[in-house]
């Protein structure tokens, strides 16, 4: 896990903002499907998730497609 990603996962109360910046176009089918799996469709396109260890893996898998930040909720 990366330092960034290390970072999220020690907030507790935090959601994160996930914002899709680059296409999954290209991508392997797994970064596709996980694009699809966070709920993010297009570019500039941003859900918010529960800071889980399940959501922070897939923020991994397409860490150079997305930006993250944290939100109080």
């Amino acid at each position: 896990m990366t330092e960034s990603l290390k970072a999220f996962a020690t907030a507790e109360t935090k959601q994160l903002k996930v914002t899709q910046i680059r296409s999954g176009i290209g991508g392997t089918e797994n970064q596709r499907k996980t694009l699809h799996t966070l709920g993010l469709r297009k570019i500039r396109q941003h859900v918010v998730r529960e800071n889980r260890p399940e959501v922070l893996g897939m923020i991994a898998t397409v860490a150079h497609l997305v930006t993250v930040e944290e939100v109080d909720r």
